[in-house]
């Protein structure tokens, strides 16, 4: 099965500032307007692989969503990440099989600025260690702008992998090879695909981001065009998410 990296979450309190700040530093950010249920709405960073980071706040208290807990008990940041699949009934039903419990798909959708509406399919996992299902039922293009949105002055280029907060690293190896359909080890990169990858973080490790915002994405590691700045970015204009650097190969 083959399932890449959609888009990475962070959440914030204050959207309209993120934005700035995120453009401060040289990221082209485009708006993505409020979703369905009226509670939250985000912008979008689209890279020229396709996938994204989603800013979200939230409008109003929404305590029964992990995300607006994770944002309410310890303040801005990462808190989830979505992967792509080709028909999400069938992935879920082929991830069921290998014994991994889901709930969906699920329908949401978002109101674009432009007034053009979107609508997509999610499914979950019990565990916040794994990645949520985000599959499209509008074409993803309304979703996921294209065009010049995708060019960053920074010179990034896309996503090269995630990093994962887990409880037990053996435990969740066993659950994303139960998802992906394939092997994954605990210590090595889970290969997603178009260069893309997951490496599972064990207390050891990641023992501050399991103690404040439990199991998730800790970091992001971005490929850039050669020639630009490599290193991290200012964490205090990333909204305290730990996002890197790689030069992408010509």
């Amino acid at each position: 099965m083959t399932l890449p990296l959609d888009h990475v979450v962070i959440a914030v309190q204050d959207l309209e500032r993120t934005v700035a700040d995120y453009e401060a530093l040289g990221f082209t950010v485009a708006p993505g307007g409020e979703h369905t249920h009226g509670a939250s709405h985000n912008a979008l960073i689209v890279f020229a692989d396709g996938a994204y980071i989603e800013l979200i706040a939230f409008r109003r208290p929404n305590p029964e969503f992990r995300w607006w807990r994770v944002l309410d008990q310890a303040g801005d940041g990462l808190v989830d990440f979505a992967l792509l699949p080709g028909d999400i009934a069938a992935d879920v039903a082929a991830a069921k099989a290998r014994g991994l419990a889901l709930e969906g798909p699920t329908d949401g959708g978002r109101l674009r600025p432009d007034g053009e509406r979107l609508e997509w399919r999610t499914a979950r996992a019990a565990t916040s260690d794994l990645p949520f299902l985000c599959g499209d039922v509008t074409p993803r293009r309304l979703r996921v702008p294209e065009g010049n949105v995708r060019r960053h002055a920074n010179g990034a280029l896309g996503i090269a992998g995630v990093e994962i907060a887990v409880a037990d690293p053996a435990a969740s190896a066993r659950r994303y090879a139960a998802l992906l359909g394939a092997e994954a080890e605990p210590g090595a990169p889970i290969d997603l695909g178009n260069g893309q990858s997951v490496r599972l973080a064990g207390p050891d490790r990641a023992r501050v981001a399991l103690e404040t915002r439990g199991e998730g994405p800790v970091s992001l590691t971005l490929r850039v065009s050669p020639g630009s700045a490599t290193g991290n970015f200012d964490s205090a204009l990333t909204r305290g998410v730990r996002i890197g650097r790689t030069v992408s190969n010509p």
